[in-house]
């Protein structure tokens, strides 16, 4: 049986691997980006995706689907505003909430990014079976519920 402090790191390495594999996805991504001369940042490209999942949703529900904080988010749907990629409009059933659409050129960019995407994910998971995919899930569930329970 592991002792706590050997737990502890081993818990440190694994969330560095995963840090490790964020760095490789945003890296894949940002090549695709430059060879293809579109203005997209990561943070841009999540906030993107949620989108492209769930158009004219509110800028809260934006926040915390793609975990930023409300005035971090400001700025990316600022700068995805400026790139028209995004426009912000008043909830009609709520004036102070703004929903968070996409333009026609954000849907555009959305169809232009999409195969990247998969392919990304294609590579990432073509050596892992769909058993440790789904048990490394739970496991890291797990370890967000201790966490979040702290």
């Amino acid at each position: 049986m592991a002792k706590p402090v050997q737990k502890a790191q081993r818990a440190r390495e694994f969330a560095h691997l995963g840090f490790e594999l964020r760095d490789l996805l945003r890296q894949f991504l940002q090549k695709k980006f430059r060879e293809n001369n579109i203005e997209l940042t990561y943070e841009m490209q999540q906030v993107m995706v949620c989108l492209w999942k769930t158009d004219g949703i509110k800028q809260q529900e934006l926040a915390d689907k793609t975990l930023k904080d409300k005035a971090s988010l400001t700025g990316l749907i600022h700068n995805l505003e400026k790139r028209k990629f995004v426009k912000r409009m008043e909830d009609e059933d709520d004036r102070r909430n703004k929903l968070i659409f996409l333009t026609t050129a954000g849907k555009k960019l959305g169809e232009e990014v999409q195969p990247w995407l998969s392919e990304m994910y294609s590579l990432a998971g073509s050596n892992v079976d769909m058993s440790a995919i789904n048990e490394c899930m739970k496991m890291v569930q797990k370890m967000v519920d201790s966490l979040r329970s702290a």
